[in-house]
């Protein structure tokens, strides 16, 4: 999105003020082209270079007090709502305007770079980069503006935390938006050519950021070379990428919102903030297979103990084998009401879906023991 303040975000729009937004970044986007090699593009550097350009300023301007002045008491999920809308507008209009460029001759172009000197870029590949850098520039920071929205804490000076965000806004694994069925928010005759968009691109983070530029150019020529379909209708892929990778973004971290959330209350509400760590990992670890969002529980569970609470076990940070005995052992020494240790059991089970007989059967014996106590 752009980095000017956008009050108006209603899903109508206003179609010149939209137009003028587009044409303006579009000229940034061309500034940065201008500055790249064709190094930089065949080696998928220029993902490297954008990155910083598109997160540096941004991310420290835009931020949950800024949409707390403009949205105050709307609830989160009504702001990602438009703000996803905004940015499919926008990537239909800079589709629009990007048309022309759309030709078989730059796909050549861009395979062979046209012979071009190290320092200089063709004029037909560096239109075509615009395109593609305004979308990807438009993705990393709608996926940042929904985590915002979320409240859910990214720290892009951690290489993980950045890892994390290129991955959503590029729906990296590929396939997942439209696996998880949010492709059926595109129109019928557009789901094959979606589709095939989001079929080139399995990335690992060994890969490196580089890696990440060249699998996004590829991806987006497809609707430059696309037979039978056309200029006209290929351009709307901007469109309807951008909506499935935002609504991709907002299923992502409107989840980790809710886990951070169950986290947050059973913090607030422990009378034993010491032994609820040991009671989560109990349960987590009584199936075969740790799921994403109990990894995620433990994860916030110990930070909250640690930042609310200001316990720090060390014996727990080192555990690799945790034995029931032992958190019986603990459980059986702590006098008074331990109800509050069964809700954790409880609701750290549910995090991920419904009950196994496993946790159910943790979940039994810590029930027997708390009447005990």
């Amino acid at each position: 999105m752009t980095e000017a303040p956008i009050d108006a975000v209603d899903a109508g729009g206003d179609g010149d003020a939209d137009r003028e937004v587009v044409e303006n970044e579009r000229a940034e986007l061309r500034e940065f082209i201008d500055r790249l090699s064709p190094d930089d593009i065949k080696s998928g550097g220029w993902f490297t270079k954008l990155l910083a350009q598109a997160l540096s300023s941004y991310t420290d301007k835009v931020d949950w007090q800024y949409f707390q002045e403009r949205y105050k008491g709307v609830p989160a999920d009504a702001i990602v709502d438009q703000r996803i809308k905004l940015a499919a507008r926008y990537a239909a209009l800079e589709g629009g305007l990007s048309a022309g460029a759309y030709t078989t001759a730059i796909i050549a172009t861009l395979g062979s770079l046209g012979g071009a000197s190290p320092a200089t870029v063709p004029a037909a590949v560096a239109t075509v980069m615009v395109d593609v850098a305004f979308i990807t520039r438009l993705q990393l920071r709608l996926a940042h503006d929904v985590a915002v929205l979320y409240r859910v804490p990214l720290d892009l000076s951690d290489p993980e935390d950045m890892w994390k965000l290129i991955r959503v806004a590029f729906t990296i694994k590929s396939g997942e938006v439209v696996r998880g069925g949010v492709i059926k928010t595109v129109p019928a005759m557009m789901r094959p050519v979606i589709k095939r968009f989001y079929s080139k691109g399995v990335l690992t983070a060994a890969k490196g950021l580089p890696f990440v530029g060249k699998f996004l150019l590829q991806r987006n020529v497809i609707k430059i070379g696309i037979p039978l379909v056309g200029v006209p209708l290929a351009v709307t892929l901007n469109r309807y990428t951008t909506l499935l990778a935002g609504r991709h973004a907002q299923a992502i971290f409107r989840n980790e919102a809710r886990v951070i959330e169950v986290a947050e209350g059973l913090s607030k509400r422990s009378k034993h903030p010491e032994l609820m760590p040991w009671v989560a990992w109990l349960v987590i670890t009584a199936g075969d297979k740790m799921s994403d969002d109990e990894a995620l529980l433990i994860r916030h569970l110990v930070r909250l103990v640690r930042d609310q609470h200001h316990v720090v076990d060390e014996r727990f940070a080192h555990l690799v084998d945790i034995e029931p005995a032992e958190v019986w052992r603990r459980l059986d020494a702590e006098p008074g009401d331990l109800s509050d240790l069964l809700e954790v059991a409880s609701r750290v089970a549910a995090v991920d879906g419904p009950v196994n007989e496993l946790e159910r059967a943790v979940i039994s014996e810590l029930r027997d023991r708390c009447c005990r106590a």
